[in-house]
């Protein structure tokens, strides 16, 4: 019996291979697997254009083996008008269902709201609105031909996660979920992540509490890094940027560790990058503020994609976090964070503006006892 000689087909390294499941791909380079996919596809597959009905119907017959007739048939038997369960002069109530339904979807949907509302949960804003940025930029067009995104350009969701800040870590849900394309820079990303410590004030202010300055840390301290498959991409925008990658690179060199390299983050597209999907990369700012980073999709542009440049990034997710109460009245949000503070009931404690100056000033304004004062931003602001 004969057998075929011919040669195993070597892999294509535009195209990422999976090393283990649910896990992560190997490493690949963005841009050239963008490259690969509009090579295989036709330019109708990613193109804008919209087709009109006749020539969709002539395209979905050909693509199902079905002549014209056959599929003039299928959509008036499959025409949502069918499913209509009230009467045709009666406007229905879409979060009503009919409790003498017979379809099964519905008598699914009916046991599913009955079983919510014993629950008696009721949804605060932001559970209504998480995915409101979203869906309001779906299908969203530009006004002109220049911020429309260019036809074959990829999109990358990517998770951005809390950073590590004490020994008894447990935010494993993304801080925020957004969407970059391919086509803008790293930067561009850095200056879309809302962190906390980029809203602090930094000083001592016990002594002047009226006196706390309107610049915050991100305003001072605007050096940063990603890191990504060996490469440290530092922000230097500005003149006051340091590059705080190169006490990390020192010590690695030291250690004898694989030498590391630098590039700038505001020259660096997206699409440059060479990544593993569902990977943790690094991203790192204010000196030691440090978050895990991880790409869980890379995908092609759609018609039906937000197609206006200037929405991206798109934020899509936002985890809420419960606001830090103030220690006294337990009701309005911590503005001010006490050290070393005899009127305290711990160390730290955090205080509402109107209880920090009433347990901790005279009528005068003047300080009583001895403590140390500092500005407080909750995480919950970004709710």
């Amino acid at each position: 019996m004969a057998t075929s000689s011919a040669p195993a087909s070597e892999p294509n390294p535009s195209i990422p291979d999976y090393d283990y499941g649910n896990k992560n791909t190997k490493k690949f380079h963005i841009d050239s697997f963008r490259k690969e996919w509009l090579s295989r596809l036709k330019p109708s597959d990613y193109s804008y254009g919209i087709e009109d009905e006749d020539t969709f119907n002539a395209n979905f017959a050909h693509e199902m083996g079905v002549s014209v007739d056959m599929m003039r048939e299928l959509k008036e038997v499959c025409s949502p008008a069918l499913l209509r369960c009230h009467p045709e002069d009666q406007e229905p109530d879409p979060e009503v269902v009919p409790e003498d339904s017979t379809l099964k979807t519905l008598i699914e949907r009916k046991k599913r709201q009955d079983y919510k509302s014993s629950l008696k949960i009721n949804k605060n804003r932001h559970d209504l609105y998480a995915d409101e940025q979203e869906r309001l930029s779906v299908m969203t067009k530009p006004d002109t031909v220049e911020n429309l995104v260019p036809e074959g350009d990829v999109i990358l969701t990517i998770n951005i996660y809390y950073p590590a800040t004490f020994e008894k870590f447990c935010y494993v849900r993304p801080h925020m979920t957004l969407l970059v394309l391919g086509s803008q820079s790293l930067s561009e990303l850095r200056d879309a992540i809302c962190c906390a410590s980029d809203l602090q004030v930094c000083g001592e202010f016990s002594n002047t509490p009226d006196m706390v300055p309107d610049v915050v840390n991100k305003d001072i301290y605007k050096s940063a890094f990603f890191f990504f498959e060996g490469v440290f991409y530092n922000d230097m925008r500005y003149p006051e940027c340091r590059d705080i990658s190169q006490t990390t690179i020192t010590w690695a060199k030291a250690k004898n560790f694989p030498p590391y390299s630098q590039a700038k983050m505001e020259d660096t597209k997206v699409a440059d990058l060479e990544v593993k999907v569902g990977f943790p990369y690094f991203y790192c700012h204010q000196g030691d503020c440090e978050h895990v980073v991880i790409i869980t999709d890379i995908r092609l542009t759609h018609k039906d994609d937000c197609l206006d440049r200037r929405f991206y990034p798109l934020l899509t997710h936002k985890h809420r976090t419960a606001t830090q109460k103030c220690a006294v009245c337990y009701t309005y949000i911590a503005r001010w964070c006490t050290t070393g503070d005899q009127f305290a009931p711990s160390h730290p404690c955090v205080f509402c503006d109107k209880c920090f100056r009433m347990l901790h000033y005279d009528a005068d304004g003047n300080k009583l006892g001895e403590f140390l004062a500092y500005p407080y931003t909750d995480r919950g602001a970004f709710n």
